[in-house]
């Protein structure tokens, strides 16, 4: 059973408020409050205006219906197509809905479902210092009016990203910039979502695609996304778009009303969860991340609800492996093979999808896929290309981790 607050401080100190901090607060005050009463919270996100917010993204995600968020979901689809080099398309249903949420109705709403539970507490203050102290962990900083913050919990999460990756054999970037279109004539299939269209220049190691979510017939996200070593430079982003809509998908007459723009680390360095004997990291920087995909939301939600359901039945809850050991060994050899130029990026993913069912194929991308899946899975890859980067696994170094944040 839980123990009462330590004095002057709450059960938890959450730092970061976006979809990690945020649910993990949620799950551990949501009611009916377990016997001993709910846990006190504390969340700290940066001041207003810092740089240290997250940019607004969009998160995606497969889920059967309901859905624990389905009230924020802007938007879902029910089928896939992908899309060859050659222009030959494959379409089929999503197994399960694949769905929308838009980073800012996530942290508007959820922030104020918190906002009004007792026993939650959201501080504005730059965090300079995590660390544990007798009976608990340490978070200081200062606010926006550069004044100390002092707070102690008898937990603490940090979801802040890591300000480097950790060391590794392998790392690749997801790096994508996205245009929100409005065209002027009917473009797209609202119920179809174009996961990846390969009719883009594809770079010498890795891979690029484009992924167009409709929401209408005239409104689409329409993204450019790589897998390489570097970022490109803004400008070659929307080269890359304006060229996908003009000539591999012509769209005719269109208005850009808005921009997304991200990197994912792709990598098989481990990320520690633990940070000290009360400090744990969890979303990104716990390693929610899918290291083959970029896919996050789904293990941030499973994540924070095993600690929950920790913390709610007395035991010490320290965040999961966000990913099964099997999976993470899969990812390694499939970031290599793509890192070395073994397997054409491309060619990989194309005859992943052509020669499996789709829902075998997205149950390995999420993550939920079983042994016999995975047996598949690996049959339909570039069997050579794959077994040489596994056979390269054990003697590659673990090299220093790059700067990220």
């Amino acid at each position: 059973m839980p123990q009462a607050p330590i004095e002057g401080g709450a059960d938890v100190v959450i730092v970061g408020a976006g979809a990690a901090g945020l649910s993990l607060a949620r799950r551990l005050t949501a009611p009916p409050a377990p016997e001993g009463g709910p846990a006190s919270v504390v969340v700290i996100e940066p001041p207003a205006g810092s740089s240290l917010r997250s940019p607004d993204r969009t998160w995606c995600f497969w889920e059967n219906d309901p859905g624990e968020y389905d009230a924020l979901v802007a938007a879902r689809w029910r089928r896939m197509r992908i899309t060859a080099r050659d222009g030959r398309t494959a379409s089929a249903a999503f197994p399960r809905t694949y769905k929308m949420i838009r980073s800012t109705d996530f942290l508007r709403e959820v922030g104020a479902e918190l906002a009004h539970r007792s026993g939650v507490r959201t501080v504005e203050a730059t965090v300079t210092c995590v660390r544990d102290v007798p009976g608990g962990a340490e978070v200081t900083g200062r606010d926006s009016g550069g004044r100390p913050v002092r707070l102690k919990g008898r937990w603490v999460y940090d979801s802040r990203p890591p300000r480097d990756l950790p060391p590794a054999r392998t790392t690749l970037l997801q790096h994508f910039r996205g245009w929100f279109v409005t065209t002027r004539d009917d473009r797209f299939e609202p119920g179809v979502a174009d996961l990846m269209d390969f009719r883009t220049r594809q770079p010498d190691r890795g891979l690029s695609f484009a992924y167009v979510l409709p929401f209408t017939p005239r409104e689409a996200l329409v993204e450019y996304t790589v897998f390489s070593a570097d970022p490109l430079p803004e400008a070659a982003y929307d080269a890359a778009l304006d060229t996908y809509v003009r000539t591999a998908r012509p769209l005719g007459a269109l208005l850009v009303t808005g921009v997304e723009q991200g990197v994912i680390p792709m990598t098989d360095g481990v990320f520690a969860r633990r940070a000290g004997e009360r400090v744990f990291r969890i979303g990104v920087a716990g390693g929610a991340t899918r290291p083959s995909t970029g896919y996050a939301f789904a293990a941030i939600q499973r994540q924070t609800a095993a600690i929950a359901d920790a913390w709610h039945a007395g035991r010490t809850p320290q965040p999961p492996q966000p990913h099964a050991a099997r999976h993470r060994l899969m990812d390694a050899v499939m970031l290599r093979a793509l890192a070395t130029g073994g397997a054409g990026g491309a060619a990989f993913f194309e005859g992943l999808f052509g020669r499996n069912p789709p829902d075998r194929v997205l149950r390995f991308l999420d993550g939920t896929s079983t042994l016999r899946d995975e047996w598949a899975i690996g049959l339909s890859t570039p069997v050579p290309a794959m077994l040489r980067a596994l056979a390269e696994l054990p003697v590659a170094p673990r090299r220093k981790g790059r700067a990220w944040s």
